[in-house]
């Protein structure tokens, strides 16, 4: 039985790295008592696969995973019990079965939004202009680990939104394909924004 869980990532936990995450849901099936399916060999694993890994200090509202289990089980049984399990800062928001033949999780990620909260006062005006400036150019070179990429084609949507208090935020739409992935803060610093005076919330995965 092939299931699939959508959650949010909140708080303290946003701190907590993708191999903990694995982990900690792990662990929570565990206590829930439910019939996790492990994979062959000198070192069996959880068949358990997260869909796209989520960057130190992002928040999430859109976390998905896929977990297989070894016998079938009402899909609100499962959020029930998960629910005693899990910590306070993960919320599940589906449960779902998906057919057992469907592509790997992974692979089927296309894009994904987020809210970013600037922390520190800037320009408005300013800003607006070099997101716009941004988004009308046709290259944008970054290098990351070594290597030179092209940005720009990676940012499908980038909006400047206004607050009625004032503050401002960006929303932002990136291609997170294999192999062609954009980054919320390569893109921040591409507009002069330091990212650790930011807040970023991954707000939708688009399969």
């Amino acid at each position: 039985m092939r299931t699939r869980i959508t959650f949010s990532k909140q708080g303290a936990l946003r701190y907590t790295g993708h191999l903990d995450l694995h982990r900690l849901w792990e662990r929570a099936m565990r206590r829930a008592d439910l019939p996790l399916s492990y994979s062959q060999g000198f070192h069996p694993q959880p068949k358990i696969s997260l869909a796209s890994a989520l960057p130190l200090g992002f928040s999430s509202q859109c976390e998905v995973l896929d977990v297989r289990f070894n016998e079938d089980i009402p899909t609100g049984v499962i959020a029930s019990r998960l629910k005693d399990s899990l910590p306070p800062d993960i919320q599940i928001a589906s449960v779902k079965i998906v057919d057992e033949r469907e592509p790997a999780l992974q692979t089927q990620i296309l894009s994904a939004a987020y809210d970013i909260q600037l922390t520190e006062p800037v320009d408005g005006a300013e800003l607006r202009k070099k997101a716009d400036a941004l988004m009308a150019s046709e290259s944008l070179p970054r290098e990351r680990r070594g290597k030179f990429y092209n940005l720009r084609p990676l940012i499908e949507t980038l909006t400047m939104v206004m607050g009625s208090n004032g503050a401002i935020s960006l929303q932002m739409k990136l291609a997170a394909r294999e192999g062609a992935t954009g980054r919320p803060e390569e893109v921040l610093n591409a507009l002069g924004i330091e990212p650790e005076y930011t807040r970023v919330e991954r707000t939708q995965l688009i399969f």
